[in-house]
């Protein structure tokens, strides 16, 4: 596969082409800068893309793949999913789970297939399935489940902002359970190698884009993301008085 289809010189290349239109839009008269420096900034740009920064992308991007394989199918992938699994979700809140999408690609690229994705799914999974204990724990307070279910469901199809912003931190417990167990789910997901063919729809819908042969594994580790969180959140809601 050549460089050209990468992911990380994809993304230098836009970085390069925005601080370039920047530079052109400076120095260019406001009369000629919309010819000039779209024009001049697209071929400029083109011309690193190809001759510099896709080799040098290409391999830096290689070489993170290479490492994360290594972390997920190595001696230590154990210790790499329950620890992936864990943190995924505070990824979430800063923005940074962002790059995994990348890796992802870059995954499929060189190995025709990625364990990441599958726990990125799982965390999902498990951030929506503490919200069902929250549903289960509020489920006489009708003003409460206004917000939980909606959220509950957009997280079990891969959207867990709401889920985590509007239930899950705003009760901290359910937030830590859905940590938990989606460490677990993922512990099991890598080591039994499940692996996705492609990046698609994370949540429940996430087991379309595993490879057939690891279906039956992912769909137990979708039972332990279910299953863990929900009863975490429960026992811990109740001995907090949640209602």
């Amino acid at each position: 596969i050549g460089y050209q289809a990468q992911v990380i010189p994809a993304i230098l290349a836009a970085f390069t082409l925005v601080y370039l239109e920047k530079f052109f839009r400076k120095i260019c008269p406001a009369v000629v800068s919309m010819i000039v420096v779209p024009f001049c900034s697209l071929v400029l740009a083109v011309m690193a893309a190809h001759f510099v920064l896709g080799p040098i992308g290409w391999k830096i991007g290689s070489a993170i793949s290479a490492v994360v394989y290594a972390g997920i199918s190595g001696s230590f992938r154990v210790l790499f999913g329950a620890v992936f699994g864990f943190f995924y979700a505070p990824l979430v809140i800063t923005g940074l789970h962002h790059m995994s999408n990348a890796i992802d690609t870059q995954l499929i690229a060189d190995f025709g297939g990625t364990m990441l994705w599958p726990m990125i799914a799982l965390s999902n999974i498990a951030q929506g399935s503490a919200v069902l204990g929250v549903i289960f724990l509020q489920r006489k307070n009708a003003d409460a489940q206004e917000v939980n279910i909606p959220a509950c469901i957009s997280c079990y199809l891969g959207v867990t902002e709401p889920a985590m912003f509007g239930v899950n931190m705003k009760l901290q417990f359910p937030f830590l359970c859905g940590m938990i167990g989606s460490a677990i789910a993922a512990v099991v997901c890598v080591a039994t190698y499940t692996t996705a063919n492609a990046i698609g729809v994370g949540g429940l819908p996430g087991i379309l884009s595993i490879q057939p042969q690891y279906m039956l594994s992912f769909a137990l580790c979708m039972v332990i993301a279910i299953a863990v969180p929900f009863v975490l959140t429960v026992a811990v809601g109740k001995k907090k008085g949640i209602h």
